[in-house]
């Protein structure tokens, strides 16, 4: 790695706007999101910041569900540099040839555990219906 590239600053707000981008959400949804003290015009403000106060990017966090962490350390570069030196069939340093396959993709992941939230909130959801009508149940049958 140069001296140049090891001294370089992350751009924080390129990074949110990145982050926010790959997720597919809007300035206006992300803006709703943090609270009412947001709006487009605020987050695109934001977006332009080279550094971002670290209160500031842990709120932006917890709303992307990405770790405070990415947005202070994501380096388009550096990332750009390790996907051209870890393709398949690379050869590292002069030594063997790596083959990486990755049979887990990131997003089937997500998407499932996903799908598995959803399915244990509609599962607690019913189970709190169920409560709430044998409560009115029990009500009826004590104002008779």
């Amino acid at each position: 790695m140069s001296i140049t590239t090891m001294n370089k600053s992350i751009h924080e707000g390129r990074n949110i706007k990145r982050f926010r981008e790959m997720l597919n959400m809007t300035q206006e949804a992300m803006a709703a999101d943090l609270g009412d003290d947001w709006t487009q015009k605020k987050i695109s403000l934001l977006e332009g910041k080279e550094k971002v106060e670290p209160e500031i990017i842990n709120q932006v966090a917890k709303v992307l569900k990405v770790p405070a962490e990415a947005i202070k350390n994501f380096d388009e570069e550096t990332a750009i540099q390790n996907i051209q030196n870890n393709y398949e069939g690379a050869v590292i340093h002069g030594g063997p040839t790596v083959n990486y396959k990755c049979t887990i993709n990131p997003m089937d992941k997500w998407l499932e555990a996903m799908e598995e939230n959803k399915k244990l909130y509609e599962r607690l959801l019913q189970t709190e219906r169920e409560k709430v009508e044998m409560l009115e149940k029990q009500l009826n049958e004590k104002k008779k």
